[in-house]
């Protein structure tokens, strides 16, 4: 683990920028912008590259579509292992409030 006086290395997940920050005030210390986006000289190459991520955009949507459709199944084990968690040891419930007790 980093030493507190060494600053943190950090990409910012909507631009991919590297950003380095002082741990101690939070301050950002450095900054470099992402990779510019690639430029072509004819327009058949152009479009042989968007129809390529035409293809990855498509796998992505389908791999998040697929982790939507597991999430209430993930969800729902969860919660059925906290919840055998709690009939088990009941002596994790919360104390009695002060008003219950007269």
């Amino acid at each position: 683990m980093p030493k507190p006086s060494q600053p943190l290395d950090v990409v910012c997940p909507c631009c991919q920028a590297k950003l380095r920050v002082d741990r101690e005030t939070g301050v950002v210390l450095s900054h470099e912008e992402p990779p510019k986006a690639k430029t072509f000289e004819d327009f058949t190459d152009a479009v042989k590259s968007f129809q390529g991520e035409a293809s990855r955009r498509d796998q992505a949507f389908q791999k998040s579509l697929n982790d939507h459709r597991q999430q209430k199944d993930v969800l729902a084990k969860k919660f059925d292992e906290l919840f055998k968690k709690a009939k088990e040891d009941p002596n994790d419930a919360p104390p009695p409030r002060a008003f219950d007790l007269d």
